[in-house]
């Protein structure tokens, strides 16, 4: 172990997280080899250590560091998913054109280098209508056209798998009084697989939390878990974004629907493939929250899908 591995201490969010999703034996095992891969990635890329941000990613340790010529740069170590395993690959192909810079990589690892930004100011900072605006506009650059032989899953594939989850969720005792909105998620989703026909590359979790101030351009997208597909889909996930503030405004059900209305009309995505995504991933979101045993969230969620 390099003297630098010995300073890294993991955050407890990130242990809590991969305890979780791997369970205790094979996800304790991941944190405890962390430090000593992190270290070995130190001294081959030749880097310095400045600190471990704490609380850091969920599924990931992020270090501020310093490269041979002093340059600033991150370094996370992410626990590798279906979701995030191709980070990597979208990130090289945007190559910095409204996402972070990748800089260096070891995928099998789950090791990305990274152009550092402000970590501390993201899109969330700003006002809900300027980031919304911000959002929008960031989004366009990110939807182009994957490389040909791109490893990238679908929004049909990753959506199927999601239905078949909402299916089981659905069926839950607490999740009884949702049925009724539940079947209507699964149906809508049927249509809109049935009607797909964009192939573009997307985000794939682009909210305001993960989009940071930079400085060779006003705000770049980071945590990328990317898939191919229509646009409609990413945009889905920014219509969620500070869905507390929105249902604790008064007439949520007039402030969800604007909001859609706002954010089709500025990308210029149709407005009802935009709703019926929503719905969808809004109610996968909430009955898996239920069913993980967070009510709270899984209430805020459906109360969202109901505003729809």
């Amino acid at each position: 172990m390099s003297a630098a591995a010995g300073q890294i201490s993991v955050p407890a969010q990130l242990a809590r997280s991969v305890l979780a999703q791997r369970g205790e034996d094979a996800g304790r095992a991941w944190l405890e080899s962390l430090p000593a891969r992190i270290g070995a990635y130190l001294t081959r890329w030749e880097l310095t250590l400045e600190r471990v941000l704490d609380p850091g990613g969920r599924l990931s340790l992020i270090g501020y560091v310093r490269r041979e010529d002093l340059g600033p740069a991150v370094l996370k170590a992410g626990l590798i998913t279906p979701e995030t395993a191709h980070e990597h690959a979208a990130l090289s192909h945007w190559a910095g054109r409204g996402a972070v810079l990748l800089l260096d990589a070891d995928p099998t690892e789950g090791m990305l280098l990274l152009e550092r930004l402000h970590g501390e100011i993201p899109l969330r900072s700003l006002a809900e209508s300027k980031a919304m605006l911000e959002a929008a506009g960031l989004l366009q650059r990110l939807w182009v056209a994957p490389a040909d032989g791109h490893p990238f899953g679908t929004v049909a594939a990753h959506a199927t798998r999601l239905a078949e989850g909402l299916r089981r969720d659905r069926e839950l005792p607490a999740a009884a009084d949702a049925r009724p909105l539940a079947d209507e998620a699964l149906t809508t989703a049927d249509d809109l697989l049935a009607s797909t026909g964009e192939e573009l590359l997307l985000h794939g979790d682009f909210h305001h939390g993960n989009v940071l101030a930079a400085d060779r351009a006003p705000w770049l997208a980071i945590d990328p878990r990317p898939l191919v597909g229509e646009r409609a889909w990413d945009l889905a996930r920014l219509a969620q974004d500070r869905v507390d503030t929105l249902i604790g405004s008064p007439g949520p059900r007039g402030a969800a629907r604007r909001r859609l209305h706002q954010l089709a009309e500025a990308v210029d995505v149709d407005h009802d493939r935009l709703r019926g995504w929503t719905l969808f991933r809004s109610v996968a979101t909430g009955l898996r929250a239920l069913r993980d045993g967070d009510d709270d969230r899984g209430r805020l969620y459906l109360e969202f899908a109901a505003a729809l």
